[in-house]
């Protein structure tokens, strides 16, 4: 066999078994890319996204999209080819499989937690919204989880209101964990709670629940990497009774990065006129309470979802800014918000015009 074709040969087959061992390889990486956006002032599937109903509403035109990320499965192990395809790739992105699952969550319980991120960042997205419109909320702290095998198993339960801890009036969540820590562990904590079923009846029946009962629970120390500190075993939240009925119905989506745009769209349809002037505005960004604005994961997709769906302008956490301008999406503006004030204050330029004066988003934030 002449040297040239046996050079050429064995070349071919060098290339062929690296490219075997490329896709046999596994790293520990995964991939996020970009998911569907949805708007919100609209339909998904047969239904609008937000249904209203004992309020009067009112029409409204152009879009105010939430946007998502798609990722890989927390059992899904990505092949050495794989991932450098993403790395080069422009709408994709490789990180760490840790990153999105750590300490070993499963994909059981990453849908579990993004599930209840999302339920929170509804309620919150409907008070921030009226709160806006100084459409008073009713609010409560309550127990909003419980740690299997805690010293609060068993005596407080997922939906107890908690009214005080050893006595004194509990206002906020945090409260709770303040209040607990006062002790040493070992010691005794008194919650003075109304059960969830008493709560449940009341809030059917249209009027304040009124029997409370005292829990008595013996403190644990706290086994996590911080510092050691008196814990019962629970996560307090916020539940809420608003004044008519809003429903947000969208499927197959997690997480709390929709809450702003959410609450953009609830706001929209309780007032006169659009919001964004029949402009296709997307963007994301968890909302809290008081209409703050956090930031989330996977802005660069989003951003690239958002783009490729049509939108002029991206409504961006200020936290996010700085990452999201490395690589912004030909034609799409980033307008840099921290607040729900700030969204409609931009909303307000946008529609009137002054382009110019909208807050964009830069490589320093």
């Amino acid at each position: 066999m002449p040297r040239r074709t046996a050079t050429m040969l064995a070349s071919t087959l060098m290339l062929i078994a690296l490219l075997c061992a490329g896709f046999l390889i596994k790293v520990p990486y995964a991939e996020m890319s970009p998911g569907p956006t949805v708007n919100t002032l609209g339909d998904h599937g047969s239904e609008p996204v937000l249904q209203i109903s004992g309020r009067k509403t009112y029409p409204t035109t152009g879009h105010l999209n939430m946007t998502t990320v798609r990722v890989t499965s927390a059992d899904f192990r990505m092949s050495l080819v794989e991932a450098v395809y993403g790395w080069l790739a422009h709408d994709s992105k490789v990180v760490p499989h840790d990153t999105l699952y750590p300490d070993g969550k499963t994909e059981q319980q990453s849908t579990q937690e993004n599930a209840e991120e999302f339920s929170q960042s509804q309620e919150s997205a409907k008070v921030a919204a009226l709160k806006e419109l100084d459409v008073p909320v009713r609010s409560w702290v309550i127990v909003s989880t419980v740690v299997k095998d805690s010293a609060a198993e068993g005596k407080l339960h997922a939906g107890d209101v908690i009214k005080t801890v050893d006595g004194t009036t509990v206002k906020a969540p945090d409260d709770v964990a303040k209040l607990v820590t006062k002790h040493k562990p070992g010691e005794k904590v008194v919650f003075t709670v109304v059960p969830a079923k008493e709560q449940a009846a009341a809030e059917k029946a249209n009027k304040t629940a009124t029997r409370t009962e005292k829990v008595t629970i013996t403190t644990r120390t706290s086994d996590d990497e911080g510092e050691k500190r008196a814990i019962v075993g629970i996560a307090a939240g916020t539940d809420h009774t608003f004044p008519f009925t809003i429903d947000i119905k969208l499927a197959d989506v997690g997480g709390p990065s929709a809450g702003l745009m959410f609450a953009l769209g609830i706001y929209d349809k309780l007032t006169p006129g659009s919001l964004t002037g029949g402009k296709f505005v997307a963007g994301t960004g968890t909302i809290d309470d008081d209409g703050k604005v956090g930031p989330i994961g996977g802005i660069e997709m989003k951003t690239v979802g958002a783009r490729d769906k049509g939108a002029q302008y991206f409504l961006t956490p200020a936290d996010n800014c700085a990452a999201a301008a490395k690589d912004t999406p030909g034609g799409l503006t980033l307008v840099k918000v921290s607040t729900i004030d700030d969204a409609l204050g931009a909303l307000k330029d946008l529609r009137e015009g002054r382009t110019s004066d909208l807050p964009k988003c830069t490589t320093k934030g």
